[in-house]
């Protein structure tokens, strides 16, 4: 199988676990820090770490975060760029909602200006991240969120100047091999969205990436090799 076969996929996961995994380090560094330094749970002062104020309850929403951020990272596919998406956009609300919240006995989290700046930092690094290879009408076929869409998923009609109208559509199988092959197809796919498709599936979904009706795939999935 060639490097650029599985390799847009597989980009994709990759992306999402790594930005994660980063922004997790960065925000629970920030937190242990901020426990180590024994301060008051809701100070609304807060104290310096790493040129951000925090408090207790500052760090312990950054060390949760961290876990959920690592934990999405683990899972990978859908979940991780859902939980990049939706984090993200909290970083982005909170550091709106604490600038108005600076200078008032409500400011809990005990944020400053660089606070608010750190969180629409992060804030956009996760909703890009993990909007990544996912929110586009038109997604390369190895994409696994392209692979994952229904047919009859608005977000597909990105491809509609491409192809001929309803070549999209997956016919019924007309024998049991072919409904066999259909599912191997479907399970495959959704074992590459994920980042755990073996070897075998990797090679032959590579092997039928440059087909474009899902007659043709299905055809060279059953034969198990198609010619480059």
């Amino acid at each position: 199988m060639s490097a650029g076969a599985a390799g847009s996929g597989e980009r994709v996961v990759w992306i999402h676990r790594v930005g994660a995994v980063v922004v997790a380090l960065v925000i629970a560094a920030f937190g242990v820090l901020g426990f180590v330094g024994g301060l008051a749970f809701f100070d609304t002062q807060g104290a310096p770490v790493l040129g951000l104020s925090t408090n207790g309850a500052l760090s312990t929403v950054s060390i949760v975060t961290a876990v959920v951020l690592v934990a999405a990272a683990i899972r990978g596919g859908r979940l991780a760029s859902t939980v990049m998406i939706v984090v993200g956009t909290l970083f982005l609300v909170s550091a709106f909602v604490n600038l108005w919240l600076i200078g008032t006995s409500a400011n809990v989290l005990a944020f400053r200006l660089p606070n608010v700046f750190f969180s629409i930092a992060a804030g956009l690094v996760l909703l890009f991240t993990g909007a990544y290879g996912r929110l586009s009408a038109k997604l390369p076929s190895d994409n696994p969120y392209k692979q994952e869409r229904r047919p009859d998923d608005p977000q597909d009609h990105g491809d509609a100047a491409e192809a001929p109208q309803d070549s999209h559509r997956q016919p019924r199988p007309s024998s049991r091999a072919e409904a066999d092959a259909d599912a191997a197809m479907a399970q495959a796919e959704r074992a590459l969205a994920q980042g755990a498709a073996s070897d075998e599936q990797r090679r032959r979904l590579a092997a039928i990436d440059h087909l474009r009706t899902h007659e043709e795939r299905r055809a060279g999935w059953m034969r198990g090799t198609t010619s480059a």
